[in-house]
């Protein structure tokens, strides 16, 4: 094997290196097609050409230049180093043996250890005889790379000693091989060579990395009474491997037993179990450990203090916490969720002089992020340089990822702008953030940029920053680019991880593209790499929103057999699908189970399950998540704030200001969805002063306004009446390039039609095309929506014929508007006739479209063509949604079918959907019809379990009801009662919620609570109580 080696070429391999400027890493001396690292054996003149030295100082130049070379390396200005080298080469000079032995000592050392060999090999053609250190270096750099049968040629074929075999064993033990490493010994036994105390931990050392602590302790015990003095470095060893594998009271009992017993104890043994017991999550007993030391160091002054002989515990060893011992748990606190402990722990660190690094520093940044602390952790960092700490490129990513993740992008790009002016180095690590946060922040371009950036300047990506750009380019629905970066990935020997493929799962599933992600699935587990619990979440989520429920329980049955236990993100797609569905319901059942079985719910759950209830309008149930997670310490983040402020904003509960100003304190930065959500609150108050602030504000903080923001003030600003105001607010949207969009357009056409005038609709329209609003489908099918439902079909089909003539094709939103306003002006013939042209034209039609037909024969008393219809939409594969149940089951209702709307709602139940408040109301109206109010009441009861409330209708009609159920000829006194308390109990109901009752109601109720004699009184009285409510 070393005679291969000996033929291979005498040069070095080229160096490569990264950047050509700041704030990339080492740039300066980067090699370039133009200039090359030459060989160290290449001259770079001829011989010729080169002056001669004078033999008597030739030793005094070789041990210049090898000083120079020395430096060079040191220096990390390999280059440099290589052009010495051959400039020595050139002048003939040739080093000593001992210099020969530094040089390769120093190529080794700066991680050139494939250039060892060839510096080796020129050394010998010099006529230089190497020594067993040299050989030793050899035999380190061959163990280095895993080249381990080279060592071994060595080994057994050239004058060897203890370090050789210690290097060889070392070599062995870092490919996991102790039990070979092992083998050595007695070979050293048999050929006379000392086994000493490094040959003794090297191979405890090779035990504990394979997790074989125990038979280490054995070799460890075995040694010292072979006679090899038991030391400290190697019962650290033994201590730390127990702490590796979690036997912390095996780690306990050795510190105690070998430790002190043999005054073996210093501050590495502490800082090693402090750790050990920080990572188990035993904080209380690395505390104490924390204590002990600083008992210990106590007792020892104390001691001095008297001027007598007495020892501390520990023989006197000054033990004092340093700062590797305090940034050790200050760093295990951050991690899991125990900031405030950690920044008491930084208070008693200061107060015993221990003053904290960068290290220290970054691990607090890191957890006052993790728990969204964010405005604490930017005056941290501002303090960090008071303290004459200077902030390093991981201090500020881990800012910089946290601020992203916050939607705060604005404040993150100006971090890294510091990082830019301050001269830090942008790595693989600070480039993969700003990639990620790049994406996750919409900034899609810049994104990839950042990336053609990083390889520009030489910086190899690794499979995180692959991931990242897989997972932004998913994001956006580019999943074809994902594969492509994906193949690029393996081309480079990447080797991607489940989260790699994660990314471009949860992109099929997005674009419903299941069979494609099964087949990726297939494709991870061929590779070894088997799928997580969320990318079995992912598959499970997307196989409930597309009604394959069968399958998603399959996948379910599936992770539970491979060992994976059910986990937030499974909790969280089965919470979806029930949100999807309106079975909340059901969704406070599932978090009782899966909270008795252990399930912690993250800050995702609470929110998605607090998003959920709000929409539902179970708003003391969100209230109590949000209660839960304050007693749990599971910090807001501004999404969890978003949710709650938009929940509480909508129900009008709280004051806008007093909601804004909470989340400031908090600590947390508004986004874009807070100030979009606040405004939208002003918007609907009718506060739009407030609302004007809020913009204002907005665009101060560095947040341009986007078309969303835009579009809910000129709704606002219209709902007011204000429509030449919300023209402005587009004008300043164009002075940022913001030019109107398709439902800027349908909000201001909807304000236009107010007046139910044609030319004021088209001149709205004209406006907003002369502000650069595109022409295309979207908006010609606004304009034809507003002319159908003021019944102007006639005006709707000329703009159908213009829409054609510009080569904009009609499709299933175009015609359902046409057969919507001809449904709505009952002709219902040409409704029918308009669905057949859209079919003959190839354009497929929606369950909206047959929703609308049906519509308009129910309401034109065609309940069995609608039936007929219901057959036909079948037939084609459409599945009826919840407006097609809510449609039939209101028709016949309307007639008093029961049997026929009994079944349809049943049906309806069945498969997940809830019928409307409206739906409700038909089937109750039908039920008190024929006084059977007992029916109508749990009908009411059932309605608001499935999270539908009651509406004014639905209250007149239950209170007519009970009203005429006390006008029945010798009606027992009890019951009399019953049905008065009843109707009376709605009315305060009815009363408590803002709602006013008809004039049928009025009626009903003065006819019945009223005396004899007073009924005219009475119902006029309420007449005018009613009227004053309505004024007011």
């Amino acid at each position: 094997m070393l005679l291969q080696l000996i033929k291979q070429p005498k040069s070095l391999r080229g160096f490569s290196f990264l950047a050509q400027s700041l704030p990339f890493p080492s740039t300066r001396y980067c090699s370039s097609s133009s200039h090359r690292n030459p060989p160290l054996s290449a001259p770079l003149q001829s011989q010729s050409s080169t002056k001669a030295i004078e033999p008597s100082k030739s030793p005094l130049f070789a041990s210049f230049f090898c000083t120079l070379i020395h430096l060079y390396l040191t220096c990390g200005r390999f280059s440099n180093a290589s052009d010495a080298f051959s400039h020595m080469q050139n002048h003939g000079l040739i080093p000593l043996l001992h210099q020969w032995n530094r040089l390769l000592y120093e190529f080794n050392a700066v991680g050139l250890v494939s250039e060892v060999w060839p510096l080796y090999r020129e050394m010998l053609s010099c006529g230089v005889v190497p020594n067993v250190f040299t050989r030793n270096i050899l035999v380190h750099s061959f163990c280095k790379v895993g080249k381990l049968m080279l060592g071994l040629d060595f080994l057994r074929n050239a004058q060897v000693d203890t370090v050789t075999y210690n290097t060889v064993i070392w070599g062995f033990c870092q490919q996991g091989l102790a039990y070979q490493a092992m083998g050595f010994l007695s070979e050293m036994v048999k050929r006379g060579i000392p086994i000493d105390l490094y040959t003794c931990n090297i191979i405890v050392k090779g035990f504990c990395k394979i997790g074989f602590v125990d038979y280490a302790e054995c070799v460890f015990d075995n040694m010292v009474k072979s006679g090899i003095p038991q030391d400290l470095v190697g019962l650290n060893t033994l201590i730390d491997g127990y702490c590796k594998v979690g036997e912390m009271s095996r780690a306990l009992k050795l510190m105690e037993s070998k430790g002190k017993g043999g005054n073996l104890v210093d501050i590495v043994t502490y800082n090693i179990l402090i750790h050990g017991f920080s990572r188990t999550g035993d904080f209380v007993k690395a505390k104490s450990l924390i204590d002990e030391m600083i008992g210990t160091q106590r007792d020892e002054v104390c001691a001095i203090s008297e001027g007598d002989k007495v020892w501390s515990r520990h023989e006197g060893i000054g033990l004092k916490p340093n700062l590797i011992t305090y940034s050790t748990l200050i760093g295990a606190y951050c991690k899991q969720q125990g900031i405030d402990e950690a920044l008491y722990l930084y208070e008693e660190m200061v107060m015993n002089e221990c003053l904290p690094d960068v290290v220290t520093y970054s691990s607090i940044l890191y957890g006052l992020c993790k728990h969204g602390r964010l405005t604490e952790a930017k005056v941290l960092l501002g303090e960090m340089e008071k303290m004459g700490v200077k902030p390093n490129h991981f201090s500020y990513t881990i800012l910089v990822d946290s601020l992203f993740k916050a939607r705060s992008a604005v404040e993150a790009l100006k971090l890294q702008s510091q990082m830019v002016v301050r001269g830090l180095v942008f790595d693989v690590v600070v480039c993969t953030a700003l990639i990620d946060g790049l994406f996750k922040t919409g900034r899609v371009d810049d994104a990839e940029d950042m990336f053609q950036i990083l390889l520009k300047f030489n910086l190899l990506p690794n499979c995180v920053t692959y991931s990242a750009l897989i997972n932004g380019r998913c994001r956006l629905g580019d999943v074809n680019s994902a594969m492509f970066t994906l193949k690029e990935m393996e081309e480079k020997h990447i080797n991607p991880n489940v989260i790699t493929y994660s990314s471009i799962i949860n992109g099929f599933v997005k674009k419903g593209m299941l069979g494609e992600a099964m087949n990726l699935v297939s494709e991870m587990k061929q590779h070894n790499i088997l799928p997580n619990a969320f990318v079995y979440a992912t598959l499970i989520d997307g196989c409930v929103k597309a009604g394959k429920q069968g399958l998603a329980l399959d996948l379910y049955n599936e992770m539970r057999l491979s060992g994976l236990e059910e986990n937030c993100f499974i909790f969280d797609a089965f919470v979806k699908a029930l949100k999807k569905f309106k079975r909340m319901d059901e969704v406070e059942g599932l978090v009782e189970d899966a909270t008795s079985r252990g399930l912690l719910l993250d800050l995702v759950n609470y929110t998605s399950l607090m998003d959920g209830f709000f929409k539902m309008g179970k708003e003391s149930t969100a209230l109590n998540l949000a209660q839960a997670m304050t007693e749990k310490n599971i910090g807001f983040d501004v999404v969890a704030y978003n949710v709650l402020i938009n929940g509480l904003l909508r129900r009008r509960k709280y004051e806008a200001l007093s909601m804004f100003d909470g989340m400031r304190k908090l600590g947390l930065s508004p986004d874009h969805v807070t100030y979009n959500t606040m405004i939208s609150a002003h918007c609907r108050d009718g506060n739009l002063e407030n609302a004007f602030t809020l913009w204002n504000e907005m665009r101060s903080q560095g947040f341009e306004p986007t078309s969303a923001t835009s579009n809910i003030l000129v709704k606002g600003l219209c709902n007011a009446g204000e429509i030449e105001k919300a023209m402005d607010i587009l004008n300043t949207m164009l002075e940022f390039g913001s030019l109107p969009s398709s439902t800027t357009h349908r909000i201001l056409l909807d304000a236009s039609s107010k007046g139910r005038q044609a030319d004021e609709i088209l001149q709205m329209h004209e406006k907003l095309v002369g502000m650069g609003l595109k022409l295309d489908q979207a908006v010609y099918n606004n304009l034809i929506t507003v002319f159908c439902r003021l019944g102007m079909t006639k005006k709707a089909t000329s703009v159908l014929k213009v829409m054609i003539g510009a080569g904009i094709e009609a499709n299933t939103s175009t015609y359902n508007a046409l057969i919507g306003g001809y449904c709505i002006s009952s002709h219902i013939a040409r409704a029918f006739g308009t669905y057949l042209h859209m079919l003959a034209e190839g354009v497929s039609p929606s369950a909206e479209t047959y929703n609308l037909l049906l519509g308009g024969l129910s309401g034109s008393g065609l309940v069995k063509e609608a039936e007929k219809l219901l057959d036909e939409m079948k037939e084609r594969q459409i599945v009826p949604n919840a407006s097609t149940y809510d449609t039939l089951i209101s028709s016949h209702g309307k007639i008093g079918s029961k049997k026929e709307y009994m079944k349809l709602y049943c049906e309806m139940i069945s498969k997940g959907f809830v019928p409307k408040t409206s739906t409700y109301n038909v089937l109750i109206s039908d039920f008190a019809k024929v006084g059977k109010m007992g029916q109508a009441r749990e009908l009411m009861n059932e309605m608001q379990s499935r999270g539908r409330f009651p509406n004014s209708s639905t209250y007149d009609i239950l209170i007519c009801g009970w009203c005429k159920l006390l006008k029945q000829p010798e009606l027992e006194v009890t019951l009399k009662r019953s049905y008065r308390a009843e109707a009376k109990r709605l009315l305060i109901e009815m009363n408590e919620k803002g709602y006013v009752p008809c004039k049928s109601t009025q009626l009903c109720i003065s006819a019945a609570f009223a005396r004899p004699g007073k009924k005219a009184t009475a119902q006029k009285l309420l007449k005018e109580i009613y009227n004053r409510r309505k004024n007011a």
